[in-house]
């Protein structure tokens, strides 16, 4: 019995958004000169831009937590607490 192939397919919705005349068409001409689909640029795009502002926040997150990490129990101790 061989493989078989599975395509993952993803619902699409069409998201409608006004830009800058100059941006559109200084996209369009690099999507047109590198042979890329607008939609493929567009949504690889906005994954980039969420994993950076995610990233973000994962720092922010981080930095207030260094300094609460002064007032933090050894885990053993949490857990002697909660079972008293």
């Amino acid at each position: 019995m061989g493989f078989v192939n599975q395509v993952k397919t993803m619902a699409k919705t069409t998201f409608a958004i006004k830009i800058n005349e100059e941006v559109v068409k200084s996209f369009k001409t690099f999507c047109k000169e590198h042979g890329i689909k607008y939609s493929f640029f567009v949504e690889e795009a906005i994954k980039r831009k969420l994993e950076e502002e995610e990233l973000k926040e994962d720092l922010l997150d981080l930095k207030t937590l260094r300094k609460e990490e002064k007032l933090a129990i050894p885990f053993e101790e949490y857990l002697r607490t909660r079972r008293a």
